[in-house]
């Protein structure tokens, strides 16, 4: 059976957070393996989200690690919003694992500026000798994806710039937004998907230094997902110095925007 925390037939999503031993067939599941910022703390570690039915994985950071252990394919592709560390380090945890011919195929997906800095500086021979036979694909404008999905991205606001992306499958659609400012730009971008994963780094009485970084702020997350009219929301990537399953006021987010969750390592949500 599946242990349900939140259940919304109207919305057609079920959010698990343990491992189910039996899988309802219309539900596509999405497994949010690392949901923290900047750094691992003891509760999160940094950005990974993973849908393992299609091998398709959304930035590589510290929680990256746990991916081959729940691989349901011998191909992953790896869609990267840009290429700072805590995003990207998760890239060199696969040796093992291609070693073993759990992977047999790595695709990395990028703008040219993210695919050229993990070439030059992450896989430098000082910082890591051993370089893995990835593919690298710099981003198209749609790209087909398991499940006869279509994946879109958008650019983000963010220092050194970011990506955000969006797939639509017949009848599902999800999009993944972290490391930006709100930015009215991508709320077409977003709209009326059935789950939007945002990143939400710090709370309202942190704003200013939202703004000098770069990042969001509770409320206006809250009030977009409110205007695109998202099905749900699970926010990401935390500030790491605050290290608890609620980093900020749940309820009070949920005035806004009552479907809201705050995400933890290894949550899994299916749509």
């Amino acid at each position: 059976m599946i242990k349900l925390t939140q259940v919304s037939v109207e919305l057609g999503f079920v959010e698990t957070l343990h491992e189910p031993s039996r899988l309802v067939p219309w539900l596509m599941r999405i497994e949010l393996l690392g949901t923290g910022g900047y750094h691992p703390n003891e509760l999160r570690h940094t950005m990974c989200v993973f849908i393992p039915k299609y091998g398709i994985v959304f930035d590589a950071g510290t929680s990256f690690f746990r991916v081959p252990d729940k691989l349901q394919t011998k191909e992953i592709s790896v869609f990267l919003s840009h290429a700072h560390l805590d995003h990207i380090v998760g890239l060199t945890y696969c040796l093992v694992a291609i070693a073993k011919g759990e992977i047999e195929n790595v695709s990395l997906h990028g703008t040219p500026k993210t695919l050229q800095a993990i070439r030059k500086h992450l896989f430098a021979e000082p910082l890591f000798p051993v370089v893995p036979d990835y593919n690298y694909h710099e981003l198209q404008n749609e790209t087909a994806v398991g499940g006869g999905g279509i994946l879109t991205h958008t650019p983000l606001k963010h220092p050194g710039g970011s990506t955000g992306y969006r797939i639509d499958w017949p009848g599902k659609s999800l999009a993944y937004i972290t490391d930006t400012s709100i930015d009215a730009d991508y709320a077409d971008f977003i709209r009326g998907v059935d789950l939007l994963i945002h990143e939400c780094y710090f709370d309202d009485d942190r704003k200013e230094w939202a703004q000098q970084t770069g990042h969001c702020h509770i409320t206006p997350v809250m009030e977009l997902a409110r205007d695109a009219n998202v099905g749900q929301i699970a926010l990401i990537h935390f500030d790491p110095e605050v290290c608890r399953e609620n980093p900020y006021d749940l309820e009070a987010a949920r005035v806004i925007f009552p479907n809201t969750i705050m995400a933890t390592d290894n949550m899994v949500i299916e749509i």
